[in-house]
Protein backbone atom coordinates (compact mmCIF):
# COMPACT_ATOMS: atom_id res chain seq x y z
CA UNK A 1 0.00 0.00 0.00
CA UNK A 2 2.84 2.40 0.80
CA UNK A 3 4.50 1.66 -2.53
CA UNK A 4 1.20 2.17 -4.35
CA UNK A 5 0.62 5.54 -2.68
CA UNK A 6 4.18 6.59 -3.44
CA UNK A 7 3.64 5.65 -7.08
CA UNK A 8 0.43 7.71 -7.13
CA UNK A 9 2.30 10.65 -5.61
CA UNK A 10 5.06 10.55 -8.23
CA UNK A 11 2.68 9.87 -11.09
CA UNK A 12 0.41 12.78 -10.18
CA UNK A 13 3.42 15.00 -9.57
CA UNK A 14 4.72 14.34 -13.07
CA UNK A 15 1.30 14.72 -14.68
CA UNK A 16 0.81 18.16 -13.12
CA UNK A 17 4.41 19.25 -13.52
CA UNK A 18 4.52 18.12 -17.15
CA UNK A 19 1.09 19.34 -18.21
CA UNK A 20 0.65 22.49 -16.15
CA UNK A 21 4.36 23.23 -16.41
CA UNK A 22 4.10 23.20 -20.20
CA UNK A 23 1.13 25.56 -20.00
CA UNK A 24 2.82 27.97 -17.59
CA UNK A 25 6.31 28.03 -19.10
CA UNK A 26 5.68 27.38 -22.79
CA UNK A 27 1.97 27.84 -23.39
CA UNK A 28 2.49 30.91 -25.52
CA UNK A 29 4.94 29.08 -27.76
CA UNK A 30 3.36 25.64 -28.09
CA UNK A 31 -0.30 26.64 -27.84
CA UNK A 32 -3.24 24.41 -26.85
CA UNK A 33 -2.08 21.54 -29.07
CA UNK A 34 1.32 21.44 -27.40
CA UNK A 35 -0.17 21.66 -23.91
CA UNK A 36 -2.64 18.88 -24.77
CA UNK A 37 0.23 16.66 -25.89
CA UNK A 38 2.15 17.47 -22.71
CA UNK A 39 -0.71 16.17 -20.56
CA UNK A 40 -1.17 13.10 -22.71
CA UNK A 41 2.52 12.25 -22.81
CA UNK A 42 2.87 12.81 -19.06
CA UNK A 43 0.16 10.30 -18.17
CA UNK A 44 1.37 7.84 -20.81
CA UNK A 45 4.92 7.94 -19.44
CA UNK A 46 3.88 7.46 -15.82
CA UNK A 47 1.35 4.76 -16.67
CA UNK A 48 4.25 2.81 -18.21
CA UNK A 49 6.68 3.69 -15.40
CA UNK A 50 4.62 3.03 -12.27
CA UNK A 51 1.24 1.84 -13.47
CA UNK A 52 2.19 -1.72 -12.55
CA UNK A 53 2.75 -0.58 -8.95
CA UNK A 54 -0.47 1.33 -8.25
CA UNK A 55 -2.68 0.92 -11.29
CA UNK A 56 -1.69 4.37 -12.56
CA UNK A 57 -4.68 6.46 -11.47
CA UNK A 58 -2.96 9.83 -10.82
CA UNK A 59 -6.39 11.42 -10.46
CA UNK A 60 -9.07 11.25 -7.71
CA UNK A 61 -11.79 10.99 -10.35
CA UNK A 62 -10.14 7.88 -11.82
CA UNK A 63 -9.97 6.23 -8.40
CA UNK A 64 -13.61 7.06 -7.68
CA UNK A 65 -14.71 5.87 -11.12
CA UNK A 66 -12.87 2.57 -10.77
CA UNK A 67 -14.46 2.14 -7.34
CA UNK A 68 -17.91 2.70 -8.86
CA UNK A 69 -17.10 0.07 -11.49
CA UNK A 70 -16.10 -2.42 -8.81
CA UNK A 71 -12.48 -2.39 -9.98
CA UNK A 72 -10.90 -0.73 -6.92
CA UNK A 73 -11.12 -1.59 -3.20
CA UNK A 74 -12.90 1.05 -1.05
CA UNK A 75 -10.25 0.89 1.70
CA UNK A 76 -7.63 2.28 -0.68
CA UNK A 77 -9.67 5.24 -1.91
CA UNK A 78 -8.78 7.84 0.73
CA UNK A 79 -5.02 7.03 0.78
CA UNK A 80 -4.91 7.22 -3.01
CA UNK A 81 -6.73 10.57 -3.13
CA UNK A 82 -4.45 11.99 -0.44
CA UNK A 83 -1.34 10.82 -2.31
CA UNK A 84 -2.63 12.26 -5.59
CA UNK A 85 -3.57 15.59 -4.04
CA UNK A 86 -0.25 15.97 -2.23
CA UNK A 87 1.61 15.06 -5.42
CA UNK A 88 -0.33 17.66 -7.39
CA UNK A 89 0.30 20.38 -4.80
CA UNK A 90 4.00 19.49 -4.69
CA UNK A 91 4.18 19.86 -8.48
CA UNK A 92 2.34 23.19 -8.42
CA UNK A 93 4.73 24.39 -5.72
CA UNK A 94 7.73 23.43 -7.86
CA UNK A 95 6.25 25.21 -10.89
CA UNK A 96 5.59 28.30 -8.76
CA UNK A 97 9.13 28.42 -7.37
CA UNK A 98 10.67 28.02 -10.83
CA UNK A 99 8.34 30.62 -12.36
CA UNK A 100 9.16 33.11 -9.61
CA UNK A 101 12.81 33.00 -10.64
CA UNK A 102 12.10 35.09 -13.73
CA UNK A 103 8.76 36.77 -13.07
CA UNK A 104 7.68 39.36 -10.49
CA UNK A 105 4.98 38.83 -7.90
CA UNK A 106 1.48 39.26 -9.32
CA UNK A 107 2.25 37.99 -12.83
CA UNK A 108 0.97 34.40 -12.66
CA UNK A 109 -1.48 34.93 -15.54
CA UNK A 110 -3.89 32.29 -14.27
CA UNK A 111 -1.18 29.71 -13.54
CA UNK A 112 -2.93 27.14 -15.77
CA UNK A 113 -5.82 27.04 -13.30
CA UNK A 114 -9.34 26.02 -14.23
CA UNK A 115 -12.26 28.43 -14.32
CA UNK A 116 -15.60 29.41 -15.77
CA UNK A 117 -17.27 32.74 -16.51
CA UNK A 118 -14.66 35.47 -16.40
CA UNK A 119 -11.99 32.89 -15.54
CA UNK A 120 -12.75 30.72 -18.57
CA UNK A 121 -10.22 31.14 -21.40
CA UNK A 122 -13.06 32.06 -23.76
CA UNK A 123 -15.71 33.20 -21.29
CA UNK A 124 -17.82 30.03 -21.12
CA UNK A 125 -20.44 30.07 -18.32
CA UNK A 126 -20.80 27.70 -15.37
CA UNK A 127 -23.28 25.38 -17.10
CA UNK A 128 -20.93 24.88 -20.04
CA UNK A 129 -18.10 24.10 -17.64
CA UNK A 130 -20.19 21.55 -15.75
CA UNK A 131 -21.29 19.82 -18.93
CA UNK A 132 -17.87 19.62 -20.55
CA UNK A 133 -16.10 18.44 -17.38
CA UNK A 134 -18.79 15.82 -16.77
CA UNK A 135 -18.76 14.52 -20.36
CA UNK A 136 -14.98 14.52 -20.75
CA UNK A 137 -14.38 12.75 -17.44
CA UNK A 138 -17.08 10.21 -18.18
CA UNK A 139 -15.47 9.45 -21.55
CA UNK A 140 -12.02 9.29 -19.96
CA UNK A 141 -13.14 6.67 -17.45
CA UNK A 142 -14.86 4.61 -20.12
CA UNK A 143 -11.60 4.56 -22.09
CA UNK A 144 -9.61 3.62 -18.99
CA UNK A 145 -12.02 0.84 -18.04
CA UNK A 146 -12.15 -0.49 -21.57
CA UNK A 147 -8.43 -0.30 -22.22
CA UNK A 148 -7.58 -2.08 -18.97
CA UNK A 149 -10.28 -4.75 -19.32
CA UNK A 150 -8.83 -8.27 -19.43
CA UNK A 151 -10.44 -8.70 -22.87
CA UNK A 152 -8.63 -5.69 -24.34
CA UNK A 153 -5.36 -6.00 -26.31
CA UNK A 154 -2.49 -6.37 -23.86
CA UNK A 155 0.03 -3.55 -23.49
CA UNK A 156 -1.87 -0.79 -25.25
CA UNK A 157 -3.71 0.75 -22.28
CA UNK A 158 -1.17 3.56 -21.58
CA UNK A 159 -1.28 4.62 -25.24
CA UNK A 160 -5.08 4.67 -25.36
CA UNK A 161 -5.29 6.59 -22.08
CA UNK A 162 -2.59 9.09 -23.06
CA UNK A 163 -4.17 9.78 -26.45
CA UNK A 164 -7.60 10.12 -24.84
CA UNK A 165 -6.27 12.68 -22.36
CA UNK A 166 -4.67 14.59 -25.24
CA UNK A 167 -8.00 14.74 -27.07
CA UNK A 168 -9.78 15.76 -23.87
CA UNK A 169 -7.47 18.76 -23.52
CA UNK A 170 -7.90 19.74 -27.15
CA UNK A 171 -11.64 19.98 -26.50
CA UNK A 172 -11.59 21.41 -22.99
CA UNK A 173 -8.79 23.97 -22.90
CA UNK A 174 -10.82 26.79 -24.53
CA UNK A 175 -13.73 26.15 -22.17
CA UNK A 176 -12.28 25.55 -18.70
CA UNK A 177 -8.55 25.06 -19.28
CA UNK A 178 -9.47 21.38 -18.82
CA UNK A 179 -9.60 19.72 -15.45
CA UNK A 180 -11.03 16.16 -15.44
CA UNK A 181 -8.70 15.85 -12.44
CA UNK A 182 -9.73 17.42 -9.11
CA UNK A 183 -6.20 17.22 -7.65
CA UNK A 184 -4.76 19.14 -10.62
CA UNK A 185 -7.48 21.80 -10.25
CA UNK A 186 -6.91 22.32 -6.55
CA UNK A 187 -3.14 22.47 -6.84
CA UNK A 188 -3.14 25.25 -9.43
CA UNK A 189 -5.98 27.20 -7.78
CA UNK A 190 -4.00 27.39 -4.54
CA UNK A 191 -1.45 29.59 -6.33
CA UNK A 192 -3.63 31.27 -8.96
CA UNK A 193 -5.64 33.28 -6.43
CA UNK A 194 -8.83 33.32 -4.34
CA UNK A 195 -11.10 33.81 -7.35
CA UNK A 196 -9.95 30.46 -8.73
CA UNK A 197 -10.29 28.76 -5.34
CA UNK A 198 -13.90 29.95 -5.19
CA UNK A 199 -14.62 28.00 -8.38
CA UNK A 200 -12.61 24.86 -7.62
CA UNK A 201 -15.72 23.12 -6.24
CA UNK A 202 -16.98 22.66 -9.80
CA UNK A 203 -13.77 20.93 -10.82
CA UNK A 204 -14.24 18.40 -8.05
CA UNK A 205 -17.99 17.91 -8.41
CA UNK A 206 -18.33 17.57 -12.20
CA UNK A 207 -15.36 15.22 -12.76
CA UNK A 208 -16.35 13.00 -9.83
CA UNK A 209 -19.95 12.84 -11.08
CA UNK A 210 -18.75 11.97 -14.58
CA UNK A 211 -16.41 9.31 -13.24
CA UNK A 212 -19.10 7.67 -11.09
CA UNK A 213 -21.51 7.68 -14.04
CA UNK A 214 -18.92 6.01 -16.27
CA UNK A 215 -18.04 3.45 -13.61
CA UNK A 216 -21.66 2.46 -13.06
CA UNK A 217 -22.37 2.41 -16.81
CA UNK A 218 -19.39 0.15 -17.50
CA UNK A 219 -20.26 -2.10 -14.58
CA UNK A 220 -23.85 -2.53 -15.75
CA UNK A 221 -23.28 -2.70 -19.49
CA UNK A 222 -19.86 -4.15 -20.27
CA UNK A 223 -18.51 -6.23 -17.40
CA UNK A 224 -19.20 -9.92 -17.90
CA UNK A 225 -19.58 -12.30 -15.01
Amino acid sequence: MKKACLAEFFGTFWLVFGGCGAAVFAGGAIGPVGVSLAFGLSVLAMACAVGHVSGGHFNPAVSVGLLAAGQFPPKQLVPYILAQTIGAIAAATAIYLIYRGAHPVGSLNGFAANGYGQLSPQGYPMLSAILVEFILTCAFLLVILGATDYRAPVGFAPIAIGLCLTLIHLVGIPITNTSVNPARSLSQALFAGPEYLEQVWLFWLAPLAGAITAGLLYRISFITK
